[in-house]
């Protein structure tokens, strides 16, 4: 080996006696060597100073590079502080890693720096979007590979796995007009990125560019305009997705000459930021008010009083969109999966 120059497979091959093939076989594929051949390969790796094939130039040579893409339109530390999306994550990490593809998180593109999905080495991507961005649609379709939403389509059309969010929020409205309840408020998610809290007042006509968040309205406005009309309703938006935004929003609407029996919030977190307020203006829960939220996370159960909300399947959620993207194209549809009211502590019918 010249001075100076950095090892290569053959250095290894000719060390040993062996061929680069062989050598490739222990880094790529050991189930085609015995321990005994591939540890020793290894160890003289070490010793020369090899690092392994080249990741790229084996990406070129396979066509293919064995990694999944989860594009999401928040910050990347959201995957990991919210309890609904560390649910969904861990589905997609999980089949990810029964079929042996790694996973490259690729978060939203924020100001002045440069979209990943253009560079990002993956074989296809599962967008954890609502909705996806159209300059990221753009993006995706130059790559030309393949992509299955999650929560909701990339495209009209185009096959996803999410819910049928407006079934959902229908029959937890619903709940609450069954236990009597007639004025009722709604917290939904913000009516567009880094928008401040803020009393609709279209109240269930809200126009919003989120899908779930239109097809929750919708659902909620099947339930309630029957029995209370539209005008009966007052929706705040969030800013956020915190329980201190739940709280934020909860305080108009706790406000308001006449509150609501009732709340309705789209996430179990503004849910519980609902309770956290109540509770600090001395409203007991549920005998003044009644909480109704969306997810069932883990918090959900453990709150006091324990919260009413809508189970959606998380984990589940991650682990079909994956294994859609791995199957041909001509098999991939959207796919809804089930959805149940959890009735706990935090409802019971209004006082007279």
């Amino acid at each position: 080996m010249p001075s100076g120059s950095p090892p290569r497979m053959r250095d290894v091959a000719r060390a040993l006696g062996v061929s680069q093939a062989t050598v490739s076989n222990a880094f790529n594929r050991p189930d085609q060597l015995s321990r005994e051949l591939r540890d020793r390969i290894l160890a003289a790796a070490r010793d020369l100073g090899y690092p392994g094939p080249d990741p790229i130039a084996n990406t070129f040579r396979r066509g293919r590079t064995g990694a999944i893409g989860l594009i999401i339109h928040e910050p990347l530390q959201y995957l990991f502080e919210d309890p609904a999306a560390r649910l969904t994550m861990a589905g997609v990490a999980r089949v990810c890693g029964e079929h042996g593809s790694s996973l490259v998180l690729v978060p939203r593109a924020e100001p002045g720096l440069p979209d990943v999905v253009p560079t990002a080495l993956v074989d296809g991507f599962v967008a954890f979007c609502d909705p996806l961005e159209p300059e990221r649609r753009e993006l995706l379709r130059a790559r030309r590979l393949p992509v299955v939403g999650l929560d909701a389509p990339v495209s009209p059309g185009e096959p996803y796995v999410g819910i049928d969010d407006r079934a959902a929020a229908r029959a937890a409205a619903s709940h609450l007009v069954a236990l009597g309840h007639r004025r009722i408020g709604v917290i939904s998610f913000a009516l567009a990125r880094d928008s401040e809290t803020t009393v609709v007042p279209a109240g269930l006509d809200a126009p919003t560019g989120y899908v779930a968040n239109r097809a929750r309205l919708d659902g909620y406005r099947d339930a309630l305009g029957p029995a209370l009309g539209d005008g009966g309703i007052v929706v705040v938006a969030a800013r956020g997705v915190e329980e201190a935004d739940g709280a934020a929003a909860a305080v108009p609407l706790l406000d308001h000459p006449e509150p609501p029996t009732a709340i309705l919030a789209m996430s179990d977190r503004l849910a519980l930021g609902v309770v956290a307020e109540a509770t600090r203006r001395g409203i007991d829960v549920p005998g003044d008010l009644s909480v109704v939220g969306f997810d069932d996370v883990p918090a959900a159960a453990a709150a006091s009083p324990a919260l009413t909300t809508v189970r959606q399947p998380h984990d589940r959620k991650g682990e079909e969109a994956v294994l859609m993207l791995l199957r041909p194209a001509s098999t991939r549809q959207a796919l809804l999966l089930p959805t149940e009211v959890v009735v706990r502590a935090s409802t019971a019918p209004p006082r007279t």
